[in-house]
């Protein structure tokens, strides 16, 4: 007979064991790619295809999958000395077989984890790369050899094991852990307490509250729905409770959610995937993304007023708020670690080495309770939480940025990239603007179906070269398309966390995305100004400039959101609209003054 608590003691383990590989890494110098990488897929593989089955023949399935995935694994990362010796070329038969057992397994972990439609994408461009050179004009290639181009993806750096999923090991892994560390103890409480404290009593204040909390877990969560699911459990019911409308509760929820995903410090996995694609520093990065964040947060804020003057939605109720004291201990719990995190990058040292720092204080304070006392039989139930919860979140984004690698794989290996590129600055006959929409449009098709990091590198390899030889620059160009990347969470007809915030509130979920689509306007029109006024993110080195171009965008979004969220459209309410979006694209009012 099977024994339950030993099962779950092996995923502890595992977990563990996950974790402990990830923060070693940061310690133990130079490990080739072609061994800790394969290593961190090997980890993954158990939770995709053992832990979440759940049917038996997923589980039987899933057992094979794990053996042989593990098995070609650990294959790739014994013998790396000779394979990289190979230069891409496989030899033998066994290579062969280890490398189709790796690209299967690698689209399947996908589909379970994400469904059909990223491995899909992904079998397409492995199969234009075996038999592109049939295809005739421009969008052929000359043909590569099978066994290089398979050895390609999946000996060397160019696939598989490509600088994204080094991303996904070195970087993604340990802030999932950091963020599981935070959740496991009184600090997600504490993101609670502090939005609660600071938003609570005002107009309209369950829902700012919701602004509030998003934006703090968001940035670390790295998946919107998971911010809805979350932070949601507890804003949801408070605004039903306080007999908000339903539709306004879950559009506060997912918008606010979708948000954390684009705001510093460490906009859930995207700033280190920028980091790793551009080149430019950790720290350059996050300044530049602030403003743009803020001005996303003050839209809905905006939103939220809006919808209390028309509905007259109330703040929390004075029983409903937490007391000071409570605030306070609850708020040490993120903020120690954090101010850690954020001190020792600030200095200089890796993000990695930062995160490793503030996940050791993490761990210690889990250790006690929010009333500063040890309690041992809680710290071990949350230490529990910690591992399964990391192992298996690790082990999904893993899934998801390792099918990303074999598409930038292909689009570099095949030249892909450059002819879409070419063909993009064709069709648009080098209009700006044009490529601009076509971007976005390709960014809001791919966010339907893969999750946001995936679409933004997918859309990034392909159509910023375009608006880089535009002129744009290359920050400009990611900072835009992994905005619009993020369209499809709040934008109709696939648009998961309106789908998961409506379920919660229990209300029809085109209600919700209506009113999603009015509430999160600055995710269409903060990018579009950011290439409009490219000072915006330039903070750094003009700190006036940019704060000036800020105000004039909050101001022009101002009047926008005046004039569409109203129970009745008037003239007066589009004059509000064509007001607003002339402040906001007409040149810098820095410029009219001088």
């Amino acid at each position: 007979m099977i024994n339950l608590s030993q099962i779950k003691t092996l995923w502890i383990g595992i977990g563990l064991v996950s974790i402990f590989f990830h923060i070693y890494l940061i310690f133990s110098g130079l490990i080739p790619s072609l061994i800790s990488r394969p290593l961190h897929m090997a980890l993954a593989i158990p939770w995709i295809f053992v832990y979440s089955s759940r049917t038996k023949d997923q589980l039987f399935l899933g057992y094979i999958f794990t053996f042989f995935g593990i098995l070609s694994c650990l294959y790739i990362a014994i013998f790396e000395p000779s394979l990289s010796d190979q230069y891409g070329f496989l030899i033998g038969w066994e290579q062969f077989l280890i490398s189709i057992i790796l690209l299967l397994i690698t689209l399947e972990m996908a589909r379970r984890t994400v469904g059909w439609p990223l491995p899909l994408i992904t079998l397409i461009f492995l199969i234009y790369g075996l038999i592109g050179d049939r295809i005739p004009g421009e969008f052929g290639h000359p043909g590569i050899p099978i066994n290089s181009f398979i050895g390609t993806l999946v000996i060397t750096e160019g696939g598989l094991w490509g600088k994204l999923t080094g991303v996904s090991v070195s970087i993604v892994a340990i802030f999932v852990i950091f963020g599981s560390i935070l959740n496991a103890g009184e600090a997600g409480q504490g993101f609670m307490n502090i939005a609660i404290a600071v938003a609570g009593r005002l107009k309209g204040g369950a829902a700012k509250v919701s602004v509030i909390s998003s934006a703090l877990f968001g940035s670390i969560s790295g998946s919107a729905s998971a911010n809805v699911a979350s932070t949601g459990m507890v804003t949801i019911p408070t605004m039903k409770k306080l007999g908000y409308p339903k539709r306004i509760a879950g559009a506060v929820e997912a918008v606010s959610s979708t948000g954390g995903q684009i705001m510093p410090p460490l906009m859930g996995a995207g700033a280190f995937v920028m980091v790793e694609l551009t080149g430019i520093p950790y720290s350059q990065i996050i300044i530049a993304a602030f403003i743009p964040a803020l001005l996303y947060f003050f839209t809905i804020w905006l939103g939220v007023n809006r919808y209390a003057e028309l509905y007259s939605l109330k703040p929390y109720r004075t029983k409903m708020l937490p007391s000071f004291t409570i605030v306070t201990k609850t708020a040490l719990f993120f903020l120690i670690p954090f101010s850690i995190l954020l001190l020792f990058m600030y200095v200089g040292y890796t993000p990695q080495f930062s995160a490793a720092l503030a996940i050791l204080s993490g761990f210690l304070l889990l250790f006690i309770d929010i009333n500063f006392n040890f309690n041992l039989k809680k710290t071990k139930t949350r230490i529990i939480n910690v591992t399964l919860f990391a192992g298996h979140q690790v082990a999904i984004i893993a899934s998801i940025i390792l099918c990303a690698s074999l598409i930038v794989g292909v689009l570099g290996i095949t030249g892909l990239g450059i002819k879409v590129t070419s063909s993009i600055i064709t069709f648009s006959n080098g209009n700006l603007w044009l490529t601009l929409f076509l971007t976005a449009i390709a960014c809001l098709i791919l966010g339907m179906e893969v999750p946001t990091t995936a679409a933004y590198v997918i859309c990034v390899s392909v159509a910023g070269p375009a608006l880089i030889d535009l002129g744009l620059e290359p920050l400009l160009v990611h900072l835009f398309i992994f905005w619009f990347s993020l369209l499809s969470t709040i934008t109709p007809p696939v648009c998961g966390g309106v789908f998961i915030a409506a379920s919660m509130v229990e209300e029809n979920w085109l209600k919700v995305a209506k009113t999603s689509l009015v509430l999160g306007l600055g995710l269409y029109i903060v990018p579009l100004a950011m290439v409009r006024h490219p000072l915006l993110i330039n903070f750094a080195n003009s700190p006036l400039s940019s704060i000036l171009i800020s105000i004039q965008i909050g101001v022009g979004l101002f009047f926008i959101t005046k004039g569409l969220i109203v129970k009745k459209l008037t003239a007066r309410c589009l004059l509000f609209i064509f007001l607003g979006n002339m402040i906001i694209f007409l040149p810098n009012l820095q410029d009219l003054l001088y």
